[in-house]
């Protein structure tokens, strides 16, 4: 009959447990992850309980227990072949085979010894297991207490098998449980059991803390951008709210690059600022040094008032095509600095923006606005079925380049709604009174420009919308199909404003929520004549769960008289189509499938604007194949006509492979090719990648028909529980590159 014993005994308070991570990766199923240990429910504060086959008093102080031992308190549990307890001295001596549990680590010994006031433990000839995060290892001696684990003649690794594929051995591992991180001495990495390097002293994360130390290496390597390269980050864990990383990048084609990113976080501050520094590229022998800086904050001072900065500044046009950038993308054209103070009354918001662009390139100059102060009324003003808004701005230009060098804009517009709403249909009337003053200042000679122009016009615009629904079968026997017709007129009259420059305004896209704007610009510079009709009608399927199978829209602008056509007007005569059909469509027959394609039409014309279409399939485990077309009649001069194709296929539980395409039809040739496999487990990951694209130089005019293609290797390796996390997965891989992954409805704009 097995013999429970309970024992109280003063201890020293610990600090709390560490929080239970819930996360083990997929492929490490067949780790064995044991289940965190709790107290006994029922144990009172410093006791212990203890069972035990058969027990031998030693006088009062110390007992000695026998077969099938199984001792708890409230820091640890054991389970051994027999134990000797001094309950005068809090000391525990145990042989094994042995099994000791606490809230960090569960080992398997063949002896222990502890000491239960100060709960500080050793065990010999220790196979142990971390039960907060992965990893796993041996040792001649383990020694546990309340801040720190520390190893002796010792290995870790996080792979999962008994013969692992990586290894540190160390004379001394030591997990610290307050800091998060492991530290090790005169260790040797080996891999596939071969000593690969000897580290006198390492440091390493056991869980999500941060601190200062290098992350893992990027290898890459590009035909004719930077030939090979290499980047080693250094992260500098300055204070729990400032961090830095600090990469040193070399490339064999143009030199060594320091790449540098500082982020902070206070009460009322977020943000960072990141700083990139080529001293000479010797790929570049007549520019200067090449740099890049961005800064980005968020600001909130109190309830009333936010901040948002965002600037990005290169040394040169070609500084994102040619040395790449996270704070960039390769194909833009214009960098933004915008520097924005919001106030949110009660009763009006109101923005103070600075905005100037740096142009990449051969494109058109843009202006800055020093200052553009916006403000409206925060909930409109309401009456029956009537509200009163009121908004306007008063903004400030500048760009010493242009024909207009200067100019002072004060726009103001109130308007008047009615509005009902009902579950079946909807009707809004509006009508708006648009006033705009300028002063304009530069040299206006041969040109129709003024420096002082007032513009006042009225704009009304209504709309109405019917909902009906019917029960269908199509896609689901319990299914709802709704049809929604709308219609809308507007009207804006004719006014000369061919004597205004063009400041922050440029035409907005044509797709079917375009067709029922109040307006063809961004901005107030333009307000286009109107007098049209909008005719449209969307249907939509929805099954028992409410999910969107189906839909489908169409719609055109029937203009009324010849001379409020876009063509009459003739602000932009690539971008004027008198009779704009649009429609779009998706179709969602099967959770894994969709299918999406959109169109604009000129009717007048007979000619095709703009269309995409695209058809996805999404799988498990990271399982996914797009196929895209993309048309526009007029890009920068060119028709653009391009297929694609993304695809992420699983080979196995461990291996992907991603590949990425895209082929141009009417130059019949590769715009962008890309490939890539990875591999990823519990302890280690492997990603190997190469592509060729068209090369972008900004620096130099390179017609569309001389293009010339870069080719480019990367290599990127990790072995998990020594460095950063890889994070590399493969949508990741997707994303990257000229053409990045996305979902359907994402590639309507």
């Amino acid at each position: 009959m097995r013999k429970t014993w309970g024992v109280a005994l003063l201890v020293l308070s610990s600090a709390p447990a560490l929080a239970t991570s819930e996360y083990t990766p997929m492929q490490c199923s067949q780790y064995f992850q044991p289940k965190n240990w709790l107290p006994l429910s029922s144990l009172p504060k410093n006791a212990i309980d203890i069972q035990a086959d058969d027990v031998e008093m030693q006088g009062t102080a110390s007992a000695e227990f026998s077969g099938n031992v199984d001792i708890n308190t409230t820091k640890m549990r054991l389970s051994a072949s027999s134990a000797l307890i001094d309950k005068e001295r809090g000391l525990l001596n145990a042989t094994g085979p042995l099994t000791y549990q606490d809230a960090f680590t569960v080992v398997k010994s063949s002896g222990l010894y502890a000491d239960l006031n100060n709960n500080d433990i050793s065990l010999l000839g220790a196979d142990y297991q971390l039960t907060q995060q992965v990893g796993r290892g041996g040792a001649e001696k383990l020694y546990a207490s309340e801040k720190e684990i520390s190893l002796y003649n010792s290995s870790f690794t996080t792979c999962p098998v008994e013969a692992p594929f990586w290894q540190l051995e160390a004379s001394t591992i030591t997990f610290s449980k307050q800091d998060g991180w492991g530290e090790s001495y005169n260790a040797v990495l080996k891999v596939l059991d071969t000593p690969i390097i000897y580290i006198p002293y390492f440091t390493f994360p056991i869980d999500d803390r941060r601190k200062s130390g290098l992350l893992a290496p990027v290898l890459s390597s590009s035909s004719s951008k930077y030939g090979f390269g290499m980047a080693l980050p250094f992260y500098w864990n300055i204070a729990p709210n400032y961090d830095a990383t600090i990469t040193p990048r070399y490339m064999s084609k143009k030199g060594l690059q320091l790449i540098s990113e500082f982020r902070y976080l206070t009460a009322q501050h977020q943000g960072l600022i990141g700083v990139e520094y080529l001293n000479k590229d010797d790929a570049e022998p007549t520019l200067d040094s090449r740099y890049l800086v961005h800064w980005q904050q968020q600001s909130y001072f109190n309830e009333q008032w936010r901040l948002s900065i965002d600037v990005t500044n290169v040394s040169d046009d070609a500084y994102l095509t040619d040395l790449d950038s996270k704070y960039g993308n390769q194909t833009e054209t214009q960098l933004n600095r915008t520097g924005i103070l919001s106030y949110l009354g009660d009763d009006w918001l109101t923005d103070i923006k600075l905005q100037n662009f740096e142009v990449l390139g051969a494109h058109t100059e843009s202006y800055a606005a020093l200052p553009q102060i916006s403000w409206r009324n925060r909930t409109p003003y309401q009456w029956q079925n009537l509200s009163f808004s009121f908004l306007g701005d008063l903004s400030h230009f500048r760009n010493d380049n242009l024909v207009i060098t200067e100019a002072s804009r004060l726009h103001i517009e109130p308007s008047v709604r009615f509005s009902v709403e009902d579950y079946a249909w909807s009707f809004l009337a509006e009508t708006s009174l648009l006033h705009t003053h300028y002063e304009q200042d530069g040299d206006f000679s041969n040109t129709s420009y003024e420096k002082s122009v007032s513009r006042t016009m009225p704009k009304v615009r209504m709309h109405t919308q019917l909902n009906f629904e019917r029960k269908t079968k199509l896609f689901n026997n319990a299914g709802i199909q709704t049809l929604e017709p709308q219609i809308q007129y507007l009207y804006a009259p004719k006014r000369d404003q061919n004597n205004i420059g063009l400041y922050d305004t440029t035409r907005l896209q044509d797709d079917f929520a375009g067709l029922f704007r109040e307006q063809r610009f961004s901005g107030v510079d333009r307000i286009a004549q109107a007098n049209q009709f909008t005719l449209g009608a969307t249907t939509r399927v929805f099954d028992n769960d409410s999910t969107e199978r189906f839909n489908f829209s169409i719609g055109q602008i029937i203009y009324l008289s010849d001379d409020v056509k876009p063509s009459a007007q003739a602000y932009n005569v690539e971008t004027n189509y008198n009779a704009l059909f649009a429609a779009e469509t998706m179709v969602h027959w099967h959770r894994r499938w969709y299918f999406s394609a959109g169109m604009q039409y000129d009717a007048d014309s007979k000619d095709l604007i703009q269309s995409h279409t695209t058809l996805n399939y999404r799988g498990d485990n990271n399982k996914l194949v797009q196929l895209n077309h993309r048309y526009a009649n007029s890009v920068s001069g060119y028709e653009i006509d391009q297929i694609g194709i993304f695809s992420s296929l699983p080979i196995n539980q461990n291996w992907q492979f991603v590949a990425r395409y895209h082929r141009d039809l009417n130059a019949s040739r590769s715009v962008e090719v890309f490939a890539g496999i990875q591999y990823d487990s519990c302890c280690w990951a492997i990603q190997i990648t190469g592509g060729r694209h068209i090369e972008t130089d900004l620096n130099q005019t390179i017609s569309h028909d001389n293009a010339q293609f870069d080719t480019s290797i990367g290599f990127n390796f990790v072995f998990k529980g020594l460095g950063d996390k890889s994070n590399n997965g493969a949508n990741q891989l997707l994303q990257q590159g000229i053409f990045g992954y996305r979902r359907p409805y994402f590639l309507n704009n």
